[in-house]
């Protein structure tokens, strides 16, 4: 009876040292085949964020007209949507929670442009790429709300 309790003990006991170096070598391998398709797109998943800012900063400045009637002019700027702005066009209705918590900035490390009226429709928002000038092609081109 000793026996089994010490035979069926060691087959509990966890894992052999073989069993631990077969996982680490299947997720080394893994890791070989994920982390460069992973690492080659930085720059993609940067467009994206940019993109989804655009998206998200938009609906605030939609929703911001729906309680004033005009999107906050180029002065006003984009602060407009973090605190009750002051001149042209009054902001009567302002929502006193404001429409976002912060301005982001874009994925670059650049301020978002606006620009009201815009060039392209009721107002421009866009970031300047990679480059951080105007036009570009590539990652260092413009990210706008016209592309949306």
């Amino acid at each position: 009876m000793h026996n089994r309790t010490t035979s069926s003990f060691r087959s509990q006991a966890g894992f052999t040292l073989i069993e631990i170096m077969v996982v680490v070598v299947i997720l080394g391998i893994l890791a070989a085949l994920v982390v460069p398709q992973v690492m080659s797109r930085p720059d993609q998943a940067k467009v994206t964020v940019a993109q989804s800012d655009i998206k998200a900063i938009g609906a605030a400045l939609d929703m911001y007209k729906l309680d004033n009637q005009r999107y906050p002019s180029t002065q006003q700027g984009l602060e407009a949507l973090v605190r009750k702005p002051s001149g042209n066009p009054p902001a009567s209705n302002w929502n006193s929670d404001g429409y976002l918590k912060r301005v982001p900035v874009d994925p670059w490390g650049a301020p978002y442009q606006y620009l009201a009226p815009g060039t392209r429709g009721a107002f421009d928002l866009y970031s300047l790429g990679a480059d951080g000038r105007q036009g570009g092609s590539g990652q260092d081109a413009d990210i706008g709300n016209w592309d949306q």
